[in-house]
């Protein structure tokens, strides 16, 4: 250890990331303790991380960051996370900020300061590649002083935001490429809460726990889009069909348009999520080239519409992992074993019930049958605490068909999951 050059121990230490161990670790002779105030390129301060940060006293934490700080040279990455944490001073934390701001790559800030610190105007051109944000507000974005010439990636969580300010953020950074927002509160103009985006450089957007009346997003490359628990009346893409993956999860939405060139989608996500079907599978038919589908507890907005297998057989022929809730209405099953097409590149199949019932077992050997080059099955289902006699028959007649079902397709690698 002792041969070891104070570049790589530095590195050592970076690795560490929490504060405490690096402190600690340092504190073993005078070259690591040197490695530590020349070398070391990240560090992290987390209530999660020690607990004894949360018993400390504002001024004493304010304190122990400080002279830990000052003591680093050149800090690449610096996390400063103190959610359930009494508020900072904002002198302290701008000392910390304009201290690291020339050097630093990466900062995951999510501190209560009173008055509210203004990380634009102290970060902003700057060399900042990630941007990570929570419980702050962010009010009145000048984009040719509060520029971010580096940031590849902003994340937003809990940050009280205009639509205009957060348009205006975004075009500040030119060279952005992912986006998260959480929960973000925006505030309304006009009675209703609109959010247009704009970004040629955007390629990855996620967006969870937001409510709009409208959100258009115009992303010329964007390649990867993930909608969840959000409520939106209108949700619009523009873009020149760069889409690749695109999930949605728990998102009420009464008018979904990702455009009209989706050639390039290779999977397709959707759950918890009530569909117009013709409408859905007229965006994504044309994507022959989609490899992966999950369509899981979806809700169809007609009952009398049905998706079959051959459909799904016939429009994507290289589908190779499909995932499917098993869902029976009125004695109508979706995704029924009509037509005589074959899923011929499927290799991961799997399945799932919320409400078991004898036909599931024959659904799945059904499936199995179209799927000639399968290699593995995962079944997931919902088994509740207190069951029924009837129940309990139920599931043991599933388990023995499965065993026989397994038996006669030995080349399949099976897998149990139950909730």
């Amino acid at each position: 250890m002792e041969q070891l050059p104070v570049e790589v121990i530095g590195n050592i230490l970076s690795h560490l990331k929490a504060a405490r161990d690096v402190v600690i670790a340092s504190a073993t002779c005078k070259k690591w303790r040197f490695a530590c105030c020349k070398h070391l390129h990240t560090l992290s301060f987390s209530s999660n991380d020690w607990p004894v940060y949360r018993d400390l006293t504002t001024t004493r934490l304010e304190i122990l960051i400080t002279q830990t700080i000052l003591q680093i040279s050149g800090l690449q990455s610096l996390s400063i996370l103190m959610e359930d944490v009494d508020e900072f001073s904002a002198s302290a934390v701008i000392a910390w900020l304009m201290y690291t701001r020339e050097s630093l790559r990466q900062l995951f800030y999510n501190v209560k300061t009173m008055p509210n610190v203004n990380i634009l105007e102290i970060c902003g051109r700057h060399k900042l590649e990630i941007l990570d944000l929570s419980h702050n507000s962010i009010v009145g974005v000048e984009p040719n002083y509060q520029r971010f010439p580096c940031l590849k990636s902003l994340s937003l969580s809990y940050v009280t935001i205009s639509a205009l300010d957060l348009n205006l953020l975004v075009s500040a950074c030119p060279r952005i490429e992912a986006l998260e927002l959480v929960n973000p509160e925006i505030a309304m103009s006009d009675g209703q809460v609109t959010v247009e985006l704009s970004s040629s450089t955007l390629k990855s957007v996620y967006v969870e726990a937001i409510s709009l009346d409208k959100f258009v997003l115009e992303a010329d490359g964007i390649e990867c889009l993930y909608l969840k628990d959000c409520a939106l009346e209108d949700f619009e893409l523009i873009g020149k069909g760069t889409l690749k993956n695109f999930r949605i999860d728990d998102v009420s939405v009464i008018h979904l348009d990702i455009g009209e060139i989706v050639d390039n989608l290779e999977s397709v996500d959707i759950s918890n999520f009530t569909i117009i079907w013709p409408k859905f599978y007229q965006m994504i038919s044309r994507s022959s080239n989609l490899k992966r589908l999950r369509l899981w507890d979806v809700m169809f907005d007609d009952e009398d519409e049905v998706v079959d297998l051959e459909t799904i057989a016939t429009c994507f022929p290289h589908l190779s992992h499909l995932s499917l809730s098993y869902d029976v209405r009125d004695g109508v099953l979706h995704y029924g074993l009509l037509g005589s097409s074959h899923l011929e590149n499927v290799v991961v199949l799997e399945l799932g019930w919320t409400v078991i019932n004898d036909l599931f077992s024959q659904w799945v050997e059904g499936l199995l049958k179209l799927c000639p080059i399968l290699k593995k099955l995962v079944i997931h289902g919902i088994v509740s605490e207190a069951k029924t006699d009837e129940e309990c028959k139920m599931l043991a007649n599933f388990t023995t068909s499965m065993i026989e079902l397994m038996r006669r397709y030995t080349d399949v690698d099976p897998h149990f999951k139950f909730e």
